[in-house]
């Protein structure tokens, strides 16, 4: 039987980034356009600090591009980076200022529609990266503000399966703060898009078993 597609509560995000990345891996990161519903299992994420850490893009105030991150948690964080677009969580309490970014997913519903808009054939290459996750999503900064929690257009489902082996990491591509072992992935998993592997598992998490109905009926 498939898992209900029930988004999570504010509370959820309203943690610590370093506790919502780790509990993020698992979880189904859902998308419905007209064209159809797209889900895939969160398997690698980043957090950002709003306290030293000068990768954060708020760590030197707030400005018209990072003010989502000082709204309430729960909402989504969109933004364009060279040519391409990632999206984050907010987490914390409004005016706090940290996020989560989801760096890649597991497609499982949906997955003819994100090959096609990722223009990717592999299933593992679909959405390995923010930037591919984004496009095979349709994510754009039109989602920035989005609040993920009504469980419309944008959100994030529970999931629930089997325990998965979390590795933690220094984060990937940022030019500050690069010691910092923010970074959260599924052990050996394909869709992963930096290193893979690690020797010292540090958590577990429940992985869902069977992806959501593709035409979304079970919503």
């Amino acid at each position: 039987m498939n898992p209900p597609l029930l988004p999570l509560r504010q509370d959820f995000y309203n943690r610590d980034p370093v506790v919502v990345a780790r509990n993020l891996l698992g979880k189904l990161l859902v998308r419905r356009t007209r064209d159809g519903l797209c889900s895939g299992r969160i398997v690698e994420t980043e957090a950002y600090l709003a306290r030293n850490d000068e990768a954060c893009h708020a760590s030197r105030g707030k400005t018209q591009r990072n003010a989502t991150m000082f709204g309430p948690p729960g909402r989504a964080y969109v933004y364009r980076i060279h040519r391409v677009f990632c999206v984050n969580v907010v987490t914390e309490p409004e005016d706090t200022a940290s996020a989560v970014l989801i760096r890649a997913i597991e497609p499982l519903a949906g997955v003819d529609l994100m090959k096609r808009r990722a223009g990717k054939d592999v299933l593992h290459h679909v959405c390995r990266g923010p930037g591919l996750l984004c496009r095979a999503l349709a994510i754009d900064p039109k989602l920035d503000g989005w609040d993920i929690t009504q469980g419309q257009r944008l959100w994030i489902a529970e999931g629930d399966g089997d325990q998965c082996e979390i590795i933690t990491s220094p984060r990937i591509g940022v030019g500050a703060a690069k010691e910092l072992p923010l970074r959260f992935f599924v052990n050996g998993h394909a869709c992963v898009s930096g290193r893979k592997t690690d020797r010292a598992p540090t958590a577990t998490a429940r992985l869902p078993k069977s992806p959501p109905k593709k035409d979304g009926k079970s919503l």
